[in-house]
């Protein structure tokens, strides 16, 4: 992460735990980070996540119809989820360059849930986005777009698991 986030959001792989009622530790760190910070400085950290996050492997930016639309967010963001044969999940999102908030988003949940298992995963509660401390930043429609883009990753995963 860049200069604001005091965190480290280890790699993929990283073995952590997790209850229905709490964030797994790379989400609950990243969260504490944004309380950390005055509100303008989180803002500047959520524009840091929308720059950390990694473009589509070519199986998907050649072959956009693979990715799940969010229409529920405010700007065109597309996502997929793959799963290992060990359960690792993987997470792949796609939003365009002008649209740093839904990046933003996008950053954190990469940051926080890519490589996890299945039932970390699915273990995140959908209002995770209320400890970030963004309330009186963003606009309501935009941080139900994040619940949505959970909510989708939710879905695939439990669809994968079929």
């Amino acid at each position: 992460m860049g200069q604001l986030g005091q965190g480290t959001y280890p790699s993929r792989g990283s073995s952590v735990t997790t209850t229905a009622d709490t964030l797994n530790p790379r989400l609950q760190e990243i969260a504490e980070d944004f309380t950390a910070l005055p509100d303008s400085e989180r803002l500047q950290l959520l524009l840091e996540f929308a720059q950390d996050l990694p473009p589509l492997p070519a199986r998907y930016a050649e072959h956009p119809d693979l990715l799940e639309p969010v229409p529920e967010c405010q700007s065109p963001l597309f996502l997929a989820v793959e799963t290992d044969d060990d359960g690792t999940v993987h997470l792949f999102f796609d939003a365009p360059q002008e649209a740093p908030t839904t990046r933003g988003f996008a950053g954190i949940l990469h940051a926080g849930l890519d490589g996890l298992d299945a039932g970390q995963i699915l273990a995140t509660p959908g209002e995770f986005s209320a400890q970030l401390g963004l309330q009186d930043l963003v606009s309501p429609l935009r941080l139900r777009g994040m619940a949505a883009m959970l909510a989708r990753i939710k879905r695939q995963v439990r669809d994968q698991q079929r």
